[in-house]
């Protein structure tokens, strides 16, 4: 194994033990199972069977359902009993919070059961305790006694468990040692299977779930090195982005926390959790899986018979896969160092070039003032290819044109080249402060040969993209080698797309590029596609390319993806819940209804839970939280403190704004941002 998974160069799936949900075999490379969770009330039968019924037939192959007390645990055995009378036998999973009893009387009705280590025994009171190393070991004691009657009746019924960690529901004790980090998340784990693992069972699923993709891709590879370590196996792993959210966001979100472990060959079960209805998660989460099928086909047969290649592949991953850092660059231009991502509108393909079009790409043009409206997610770089536009462009937008265009061009401040890297190599007169070089990172005799001519250069940012079946891997391999050559220019990631719909788009693009920058690789992104083969979009209540045009659609794209990876955040983030049995309000309504009054808000985070298991701690990193503490009311919090207490939820979103206003964190919603000259 290397580092965290089988191979940092090629597709292999991670070997992992096998665990069995009734007659489904998850693990030990069968295939990735996909899942996702009623919303319904538990206690509501014929409610809760007739979404798992939908929820089986879009294609899930596990169904979870909230069993918050010991009255919706036992009445798991209606549901269950109904649903098999109907003719649906898929397994079903209890999932469990704060409650033990509820758990031990589920274990012995469904398929599997869910526990989240941070709240099954141990409590949450935002309390630091300093604990003594015997102390210490007398609460994991404690731990043990209440955690071995589940385990064993587990064992005795042939039930499945989960072991899933939430990154913002670390127990008190969790987080007095380990801070609220990756690693506390993966002890939070270890100390139930090793409970566990004392009692011989092992029929054990683990997760490691966030709001922050960066966190959840972390704590995933510390968890699998640490299983590694300690056991010398690794258990079957559960994929998931917690509280992503609706829509495109939430979407992308997933995408890029799922399949930047997908990438790696990691994953065994995943969950899109969406702010939607359940069976809308399913598509995406088999569009997810689809990208993997071919390669794990092929990668047994590819690993044999792949002829050598001309350089020596990394041996050792020059930075930490386990901690985030950026890339150290020197600056160009406004690209590289300190600044933040650049992202890049490609408008090549565009018959002709208006003022008018930039609106897609966040500027307005007012032609009666003669000023340009530049709005919070406006591009950096516009490439127009072969072409150059007849007007003057808005002072903070930049062009790039290609570079026989460039040379025939009149020299200004705001247009350089982009070249190939002969064009570069070979360049006797180019005066650029300046140069995009767009480089196949599969080539690897024209990489080779700029690398050795460029090792000094500071004008250079590079354009990197990959054809290849494996592109993360390949992308992560060059920049590696980047870095053990010293040679610190600016990356631009680059990636087209021919998928045959939006929400296929939009996860190529999250995975590809997502990835890249969760390990701190891009200065840029530039993304393209094939707008022509796209279908109309299945993204719940949202449809692109009939309602905006395909380079909004991008332009959105890239910015989201940005944000998700929290390297540029330039919108309003919502940390909402997917809602499930235990929610007390109209989840997706009150979602709308907060985006309407706060999506002007950049760079808040809101968090918006149905319920008290949800928050305050799933919320994890949200600056204010809105979150469902009894029917009708709800809690609402700054950080992780409450501020107003059961407030009538026909009036909270009113209240939310003036907390919002309180804290300092209100500005006045206005149309446009203050205008720029031409």
């Amino acid at each position: 194994m290397e580092v965290y998974c089988e191979s940092l160069r090629e597709y292999r799936r991670l070997k992992t033990l096998e665990a069995r949900v009734g007659d489904l075999a998850i693990g030990n490379f069968h295939p990735v199972r996909v899942q996702t969770m009623t919303t319904t009330d538990t206690m509501d039968t014929a409610a809760t069977v007739g979404q798992t019924i939908r929820c089986i037939e879009a294609g899930a192959e596990l169904v979870r359902i909230t069993a918050p007390s010991k009255r919706e645990a036992e009445n798991l055995l209606a549901i269950k009993k109904e649903l098999h009378r109907r003719g649906y036998f898929v397994p079903l999973v209890a999932d469990i919070h704060f409650t033990p009893n509820a758990a031990e009387i589920a274990a012995r009705i469904v398929e599997k059961v869910r526990i989240n280590p941070g709240n099954y025994i141990d409590k949450k009171k935002f309390e630091f305790i300093d604990y003594t190393d015997a102390e210490y070991r007398e609460e994991v004691e404690r731990i043990r006694q209440r955690f071995m009657p589940l385990v064993k009746i587990c064992k005795e019924y042939g039930t499945a468990m989960r072991i899933g960690t939430n990154h913002g529901s670390l127990s008190d004790r969790i987080m007095s040692r380990y801070g609220d980090t990756p690693m506390g998340m993966v002890e939070s784990a270890m100390e139930f299977l090793r409970v566990a693992r004392d009692e011989s069972f092992h029929n054990i699923i683990l997760s490691m779930k966030s709001s922050n993709p960066l966190v959840m891709v972390e704590a995933y590879r510390l968890l699998i090195s640490r299983m590694f370590e300690e056991f010398d196996a690794c258990y079957p792993l559960h994929l998931g982005v917690t509280e992503a959210g609706d829509g495109e966001d939430g979407r992308i979100k997933s995408a890029i926390g799922i399949g930047t472990l997908m990438e790696d060959g990691i994953g065994d079960t995943i969950r899109v959790s969406l702010t939607e209805d359940p069976e809308l998660e399913i598509p995406v989460c088999r569009d997810l899986v689809a990208r993997y099928v071919e390669r794990e086909k092929n990668s047994a047969r590819n690993h044999v018979s792949q002829e050598p290649k001309s350089e020596t592949p990394v041996a050792k991953l020059p930075y930490s896969p386990f901690s985030y850092r950026r890339r150290p660059t020197i600056p160009v231009d406004l690209i590289g160092d300190g600044h933040v991502p650049v992202v890049v509108a490609d408008f090549s393909g565009a018959d002709t070039l208006e003022p008018a079009d930039l609106e897609s790409i966040g500027y307005r043009y007012e032609s009666f003032t003669d000023k340009w409206h530049i709005g919070d997610t406006a591009a950096d770089f516009i490439y127009t290819g072969e072409k150059i536009p007849g007007f003057a462009l808005p002072g903070t937008l930049r062009m790039i044109c290609d570079y026989t265009i460039w040379t025939a061009a009149p020299r200004a401040e705001n247009l350089f080249p982009l070249l190939t890297a002969r064009e570069y190599i070979d360049a006797k007169d180019s005066k650029a402060n300046l140069h995009f070089i767009d480089l196949d990172t599969s080539d690897e005799k024209e990489s080779a040969e700029l690398r050795k001519f460029m090792n000094k250069k500071n004008d250079v940012v590079l354009v990197l993209r990959s054809p290849s079946k494996n592109p993360v891997a390949e992308m992560r391999q060059f920049v590696a080698r980047l870095m053990e050559e010293g040679i610190d220019c600016p990356l631009v990631i680059s990636v087209h797309s021919s998928e045959k719909s939006v929400e296929e788009t939009l996860i190529r693009f999250s995975v590809e590029t997502g990835a890249v920058f969760l390990e701190g690789m891009g200065d840029g992104i530039w993304l393209t596609n094939e707008p022509s083969l796209m279908n109309s979009a299945r993204v719940s209540g949202r449809t692109y390319l009939e309602s905006t045009n395909n380079h909004q659609f991008i332009n959105n794209t890239s910015f989201s993806i940005l944000q998700a990876t929290r390297t540029r955040i330039s919108k309003t983030e919502y940390i909402s819940c997917p809602s499930c049995g235990r929610t007390l309000f109209d989840l997706q309504e009150t979602t709308a209804r907060i985006r309407t009054v706060t999506s002007h808000l950049k760079g808040v985070k809101i968090a918006i839970m149905g319920c008290i298991v949800n928050g305050p701690g799933e919320m994890a990193d949200a600056d204010f939280g809105y979150v469902g503490s009894g029917v009708g009311k709800i809690t609402l919090y700054r950080g992780k403190d409450i501020v107003k207490r059961n407030v009538e939820s026909v009036v909270a979103v009113e209240e939310l704004v003036n907390l919002l206003k309180e804290s300092g964190a209100w500005t006045e919603p206005v149309i446009q941002e203050p205008a720029l000259s031409a």
